[in-house]
């Protein structure tokens, strides 16, 4: 686990790093999917260090509901969004630029999940994973892009999953939208690192939310409970630690938690990921 210390001015710092390290002071940081969740615990951590924060998710009251768990309440921002409203992202950006005068980070993170096999999964729901998880984040990055490469840095962190790295049962149309955040965002690291803008892709393994209370079944409806796997994951508070510590060490891509492991079986012994896949316990 990584543990946060505490130094000068209730600043948090992790093991072998100072704030200078971090290098946060005074930046802006926009975080979407902060409603709950990894973005809950990501606000609440990131309040605790002298920046600016905007919070967004759908759900307006419980954005102010996190703001006011948060320290430092008077540099953060709520500003309602909903991912499948792509019209309103060129509107929003205004709005969070002028909140601070600059967005220096872009932390995409809101999402769903799904719980369902391929043969009774119909159409739509893979369109709506796509919707929400990939063109949602894809659509904000190309709204505040510009303004980044304005002022010629920047940073997109993207919390997508381990299932973007590889393929489970039961997540077929949420693993295709991950696994497509990482081509995008690779790609654009290509293109754009040398022009100042930084990605990060964390990847996490199952985290104890209520990501699987909310993820599609087969039908487009929600599957109301929460599974075996998601209850015996890491906490909110230890993924976000993670994700946080990866993104002040401008890391190109994490992979966070004990299922980390299957990434590399994957990549060096495919054969026997193959056979492992099919027994793992992902519900």
């Amino acid at each position: 686990m990584i543990k946060f210390s505490q130094i000068k001015g209730g600043i948090p710092a992790f093991a072998g790093m100072t704030i200078n390290d971090m290098n946060l002071q005074n930046k802006t940081i926009w975080l979407t999917g902060a409603s709950s969740g990894i973005g809950e615990a990501l606000a609440k951590q990131l309040s605790l260090f002298p920046i600016n924060l905007i919070l967004s998710s759908r759900r307006e009251d419980e954005l102010e509901r996190v703001k006011l768990e948060c320290a430092n309440q008077d540099r953060i921002k709520v500003l309602p969004l909903d991912l499948i409203e792509s019209g309103t992202f060129e509107k929003k950006v205004q709005e969070a630029i002028s909140a601070f005068d600059q967005v220096n980070i872009l932390i995409n993170n809101g999402g769903r999940s799904q719980r369902s096999l391929v043969k009774d999964t119909v159409l739509q729901v893979d369109r709506d994973l796509m919707e929400v998880n990939y063109f949602g984040s894809v659509g904000l990055t190309k709204a505040l892009l510009p303004h980044m490469l304005e002022r010629g840095s920047g940073q997109f962190v993207v919390v997508t999953s381990l299932t973007g790295v590889f393929g489970t049962p039961y997540r077929s149309g949420y693993a295709a939208s991950k696994h497509a955040l990482h081509g995008f965002y690779d790609s654009m690291r290509a293109e754009l690192e040398d022009s100042g803008i930084k990605v990060t892709i964390a990847a996490p393994g199952f985290v104890k939310t209520n990501v699987s209370v909310n993820a599609f079944i087969g039908d487009g409806s929600a599957l109301g409970s929460m599974d075996n796997a998601q209850a015996n994951g890491l906490t909110a508070d230890e993924c976000a630690k993670a994700i946080v510590k990866a993104m002040v060490k401008e890391k190109r891509e994490v992979y966070i938690g004990r299922e980390s492991y299957g990434a590399f079986v994957k990549r060096f012994l495919p054969g026997l990921f193959a056979r492992m896949i099919k027994k793992a316990k992902v519900r």
